[in-house]
């Protein structure tokens, strides 16, 4: 078992760590304030490859392994979640499920500008009463000629707003239960096709998060990913992919909430002496330290498994329910030792903590983790 990172894995994490520094830092306590989708440093980042980098070169992505991805995803995430975020869905959703589902055409139409930062793209599974039961939709496709005529409305969709492109499951026949659910390629432009409001968020406020209507939205057979009833199982397959970027973002909250506490922890004084040095403090501080290195470890193995093509389900979930919860606690605690002046804006710090609770709940809620998690390891897995 090796640990070293490649030369080339380092190259991508000092690459992504100095566009974080320089690009994504300045201004993000305005962008989480005002709402703002990081528009500019979006395309900066399909620029230096980072939208599409597990996807081949000849799709227009960067060739390069999970591990790769990890690396660049969590210095990113440590300066601006949101833009972790928008990032994540593009690489490990919308790209990876054209990649393993999409046509040869579909391939050169779709992915290519999507891998290569040109355009953005979005993935809808959820519906307004569906929650953790992401099989309980409505949204109907109904088939006419050459066409399917689409019905419906879904929600939490990010990127919905910026996106040029949107992956969207739904029924393509009722009464059969996920075996009936379908995906398409959703152009926007589509006639039929319009989002709702942006969300207006605790966290990861400059991502855009919206509403997707469907009224007799026609769109071509050619625009159905894979086969006619394979949907579910193709989201939920992608979704394994997913959980390490989630888990990933959630990394890169907790990093930088431990280097945060590290730098007031030795800066700040009381009684005399840096609050670094009192026993509570270290004590909070080794935790850190601790869950953020096995949040870590579990990411990577989670990623090796994906690039070995072994299965990595059981290893995701694992991965993502852990660090989740150390991005949790880790930005609480990070708030606790700056005191009051963890609780005001000026600090940034505050932030964290809101970002970190969205990756409890998105791409399956720990919940739903702990469910993947115990039926694999009860089936001998």
């Amino acid at each position: 078992m090796d640990f070293k990172l490649t030369d080339e894995q380092l190259l991508i994490q000092k690459t992504a760590r100095e566009f974080a520094n320089d690009q994504l830092r300045p201004g993000v306590i305005e962008r989480d304030e005002k709402a703002e989708f990081p528009a500019e440093q979006v395309k900066m980042m399909g620029e230096l490859g980072f939208m599409g980098m597990m996807m081949p070169e000849a799709y227009g992505g960067a060739g390069l392994d999970t591990i790769s991805y990890c690396l660049a995803m969590e210095e990113i995430a440590k300066a601006d979640a949101s833009a972790a975020v928008i990032m994540s869905v593009n690489n490990s959703l919308v790209c990876q499920l054209i990649k393993n589902f999409g046509s040869e055409d579909q391939k050169k139409k779709y992915l290519i500008p999507l891998a290569s930062g040109e355009k953005l793209g979005a993935f809808s599974l959820s519906e307004p009463q569906s929650g953790s039961d992401a099989s309980n939709m409505r949204t109907f496709a109904k088939r006419e000629g050459d066409n399917y005529i689409i019905n419906g409305t879904k929600n939490w969709v990010t990127n919905g707003i910026t996106s040029d492109i949107v992956l969207l499951m739904c029924l393509t026949e009722k009464g059969v239960g996920h075996k009936g659910i379908s995906t398409f390629i959703i152009e926007k432009g589509f006639e039929g096709f319009s989002t709702g409001k942006k969300e207006d968020k605790l966290g990861i406020r400059g991502s855009d998060t919206c509403e997707l209507y469907f009224e007799n939205c026609k769109v071509p057979i050619e625009n159905r990913l894979g086969d006619e009833g394979g949907g579910f199982k193709i989201a939920l397959g992608t979704l394994d992919g997913g959980r390490i970027g989630i888990a990933t973002q959630a990394l890169g909250i907790a990093k930088e909430s431990l280097d945060r506490a590290v730098e007031y922890a030795n800066e700040r004084k009381q009684f005399g002496t840096e609050i670094g040095n009192f026993g509570a403090i270290q004590t909070k501080i080794a935790q850190m330290a601790i869950q953020v290195d096995a949040a870590r470890l579990l990411i990577y193995r989670a990623a090796a498994k994906k690039d070995e093509g072994i299965p990595f389900g059981k290893e995701a979930a694992m991965a993502k329910n852990f660090a989740s919860k150390v991005a949790m606690d880790a930005s609480t605690q990070c708030v606790q030792i700056f005191g009051g002046y963890g609780y005001i804006r000026e600090t940034g710090v505050e932030r964290l903590m809101r970002d970190a609770k969205i990756t409890q709940i998105y791409e399956g809620t720990s919940e739903i983790q702990e469910l993947v998690i115990a039926r694999n390891v009860l089936a001998g897995n």
